[in-house]
């Protein structure tokens, strides 16, 4: 099993990398969000899903944990295959979740080969799980600067963090929302807020 490729990207095509580990180039199949965190003859780390059939042996690489879960959630779904899953990553694992968590069909759909329906499925078996209190990603970790009136404020403050949201916009887009409001309420009216900011 492999968990991790590091060494040194000697291909970088659409699609496609090839991590040189002392000597041996393994393949690996990357999203457009992570061929863009790469560059051609320097060292990255990768982190590594295999896909193994009758036909094929394939290494998928992403360039976090984050992206990798995210990965392996949308494959979890029943419909989704490995390229519509790379290809719903393109925009990368913050627009996934927040598309998931704000119940945003048309960014899902904006994926090569991801039709309405399969987008609605996608939304309702991940939201829990993306969203939700039994959160696989590093949603639920509150950070030291995020205000603790209730369990869903420290929630919503580290993944509208994990969204790329600085701690200062986080804190102005969640002026007056209730503080009992579920965490994925608190998430729409900060990027509400955002949004009309903007």
């Amino acid at each position: 099993m492999f968990y991790y490729l590091n060494g040194t990207i000697t291909v970088l095509e659409p699609g496609l990398a090839v991590v040189d580990c002392g000597g041996v180039g393994y393949g690996c199949r990357i999203t457009a969000y992570t061929a863009g965190q790469l560059k051609l003859n320097q060292g990255a780390k990768l982190y590594i899903t295999e896909s193994i059939r009758e036909d094929a042996h394939d290494l998928y690489g992403f360039i976090s944990r984050e992206e990798q879960q995210c990965y392996e959630l949308l494959t979890s779904v029943t419909g989704v295959g490995p390229k519509a899953a790379i290809a719903i990553l393109g925009a990368g694992p913050q627009n996934f979740t927040m598309a998931v968590m704000t119940g945003d069909e048309k960014m899902l759909t904006a994926a090569q080969g991801v039709g309405k329906k399969l987008a609605q499925r996608i939304i309702l078996e991940l939201k829990d799980k993306v969203g939700g209190s039994n959160v696989t990603l590093d949603f639920s970790v509150p950070t030291a600067s995020a205000p603790m009136q209730s369990g869903s404020v420290p929630m919503a403050n580290a993944a509208l963090q994990e969204l790329g949201y600085s701690p200062a916009e986080i804190a102005s887009a969640l002026k007056g929302a209730d503080p009992n409001a579920t965490t994925e309420e608190l998430i729409r009216y900060a990027l509400r807020a955002m949004v009309i900011k903007g």
